[in-house]
């Protein structure tokens, strides 16, 4: 990985991990798996930046202070694989394949999506609630509210990436696998978990083992969901990630 994906994250505005995402999506080739994946966020920070700087997301304070905790915990995993140290267990099968070649984009960008929803997101509000000295239902529109642009995202992924209508019958490989993972299922788990954690702030040992636990059902998720597919038969194609740029 290159040395500029080690750097950390510059101060703690949205701004700044904005700045440090675009750095890695020119850091990174357009096919390497995280590099979809960090595209995908990338926008997703944009779009939530935005929001923010229009008041669509409610409290300025309370959803930057959730953005910018979300996106530490991804930055964090980069950090770590590009140093060589073990990225927790919801990551690790993006880093690992992320130059598989039977591995499609789309696959990239939703196993990034599930580590990131399923294990990072509780871990998220958390951080955020600890911060602004408030319980996570204080701050449950703002996460409503980034939760329905990532649902807008995933369609819109979905529709970018997946091969044409023709070829999404019942029985294609990457139609069956991708069916079974929902991100409204992930975003409602990571919604319980927040809370249940919070409940768990004054018992450490216990809320530790919930995490592990959590961080490993999640990895198991994303191996699943990178599954290598068998090469693209004749007439298919693999469609290039969105915003892959021409190299």
């Amino acid at each position: 990985m290159a040395h500029s994906e080690q750097s950390t994250v510059p101060g703690r505005g949205i701004g700044s991990v904005i700045a440090r995402m675009r750095a890695l999506a020119e850091a990174l080739p357009d096919r390497d798996g995280v590099a979809v994946f960090n595209r995908v966020y990338l926008t997703v920070t944009e779009a939530v930046d935005t929001g923010i700087s229009s008041g669509r997301l409610g409290e300025p304070a309370q959803a930057a202070a959730l953005d910018v905790r979300f996106a530490a915990r991804y930055l964090a995993a980069v950090d770590a694989a590009a140093a060589d140290d073990r990225p927790p267990a919801c990551w690790r099968p993006l880093f690992r394949c992320r130059h598989h070649p039977g591995v499609t984009p789309l696959q990239f960008a939703l196993a990034g999506i599930n580590a990131h929803v399923g294990h990072d997101l509780c871990l998220a509000v958390v951080d955020a609630c600890r911060v602004l000295g408030c319980a996570p239902e204080e701050l449950e529109d703002e996460f409503d509210r980034v939760g329905d642009l990532l649902v807008a995202l995933e369609e819109q992924i979905r529709e970018d990436v997946m091969p044409g209508p023709d070829l999404l019958q019942v029985a294609d490989p990457l139609t069956h696998l991708l069916g079974c993972w929902s991100l409204d299922r992930a975003r409602d788990g990571a919604w319980s978990a927040a809370r249940a954690l919070w409940a768990l702030r004054g018992l450490p040992t216990l809320a530790g083992e919930f995490v592990q636990r959590l961080d490993a059902g999640v990895g198991l998720v994303g191996r699943m969901l990178l599954t290598p597919l068998p090469l693209p038969r004749t007439g298919r194609t693999v469609v290039p990630s969105p915003g892959a740029r021409a190299r």
